[in-house]
């Protein structure tokens, strides 16, 4: 019982059906859920998350940051702590893009239990790192 951080990867994936990873990325939320496990959403994986409805119809935007909200709580923020532990990150991990970094550092600074993605890229980086399969 634990906390999880959560990438954009696997929050795209929830909520749109038609996504390749809806399938893991529910059957593995509803999984730790029931295993009394919380989730925390970085900021920049909100700001993510968002771009597509922000391009959609007035209201969209406000609508999913309120379906968020509810859901994952509030966004966890961008710290010092977070921006020094990613570039760290990048500095070791030279193909790892800033964004993955600071969704990485984020839960090694709150040394959570795992973090989710569907980026393969990601696997060996952190041991919590738990990428989904499609």
């Amino acid at each position: 019982m634990g906390a999880v951080v959560l990438d954009s990867s696997v929050v795209l994936g929830l909520l749109d059906p038609e996504d390749a990873h809806h399938p893991a990325a529910v059957a593995e939320l509803r999984r730790r859920e029931s295993a009394g496990d919380w989730f925390v959403i970085p900021s920049l994986v909100l700001a993510e998350v968002l771009v597509g409805v922000a391009r959609a119809e007035p209201g969209a935007l406000e609508r999913r940051q309120r379906d968020l909200a509810s859901a994952f709580d509030t966004a966890r923020p961008l710290d010092e702590a977070v921006a020094v532990a990613a570039a760290q990150l990048r500095a070791r991990h030279r193909s790892l893009r800033m964004p993955d970094a600071i969704v990485i550092a984020t839960g090694i600074v709150d040394d959570v239990d795992a973090i989710l993605t569907a980026d393969r890229r990601w696997a060996g980086v952190d041991p919590r790192v738990v990428v989904l399969s499609p």
